[in-house]
This record gives structure tokens, sequence and C-alpha cells, in this order.
């Protein structure tokens, strides 16, 4: 296989210190606010990024130290393939995250809906378009019966 280098362009700043205290999905602490902070030579690439409500975060779970073929989710006891998981313990550990941008100031990126640790590598960063990024008809596979009838499970579950 080929190999790929990825460098870090930035780091979150959140006040997840341990995984435990982390809300099963952004959505669900909204109230939180963490922060991006920009390597001095990526602030250009904040340019033009305020006029959006929301972005995607590509980062990197650095705590993770082993890679599963098959997890348990929070929701359930039985285990699911990771690609149908948002374990950190996948191939690349890579993460995703949409996130409510609040404000950029400088070389920050100031946020709320957080799902992530403190000190995260940040890969990056893209803006969220629903023209692009919202999708019709969705399934949701094992996770549908979880929310059937707009039913919210306990979001204070944590991973």
């Amino acid at each position: 296989m080929e190999q790929i280098v990825m460098h870090s362009i930035g780091v979150i700043h959140s006040p997840y210190k341990q995984d435990k205290d982390i809300p099963i999905q952004g959505i669900f602490g909204s109230g939180i606010e963490a922060w991006i902070e920009l390597e001095e030579k990526y602030v250009g690439g904040l340019k033009d990024l305020d006029g959006f409500s929301h972005a995607i975060i590509l980062y990197y779970f650095h705590k993770s130290q082993r890679e599963e073929i098959e997890g348990r989710p929070f929701l359930e006891q039985d285990k699911h393939g990771i690609f149908a998981i948002r374990s950190p313990h996948r191939p690349n550990h890579i993460g995703l995250s949409i996130v409510k941008i609040e404000r950029i100031k400088a070389n920050k990126m100031y946020f709320t809906q957080v799902d992530v640790l403190d000190q995260t590598p940040v890969l990056d960063i893209k803006p969220y378009v629903k023209y692009f990024d919202s999708r019709d008809n969705v399934k949701c596979g094992w996770l549908d019966k979880h929310f059937k009838d707009g039913n919210i499970p306990n979001a204070t579950i944590i991973k």
C-alpha cells in the first residue's frame, strides 16, 4: 500500500479532557464552546468561512491506541463493522464532526456542537453546504430503530 503522510494544520481546544466527558455526538452538547487554533501559515484559509454557519472538521483521533474492524457503539450491545459506527478505533484514526461556527478571530475558529477531545490535531476544515451535504430519503441502518417515532436516545450516555 502507498504511504500517505498528513500534517496537522492546527489543534482543537475543548473543555473535554477525557473521552468519558464527551457527548455521544456534538449536536447533544450544543451549549459548549471550543476553538481550533490554526498554525499561522494557514490563517488565510479561514477567509470567507465566517459566511457559513457550520463547518466540517476532519481530525486525528490521537489518543486511540488500537484498530478494530468491529466495535460496539454506545446504543447497542451488538458489535457492528467499524465502517458502520463512529468509533475512534478505526484504520487511520480519522474523525469527522459537523460544528456550528460561532466566530472567527485571527487564527482561531470558535465553534459549538463539540464532540472532540482537547488537544486533538486538526487535518482539515471544510464548509458545510446544505446544497451539497444534505440528503433526502436517508436511511441510517441499525441506528434508525433508536430514533423511531422521533425518539431521541439518552444523549448523556458516553462512548
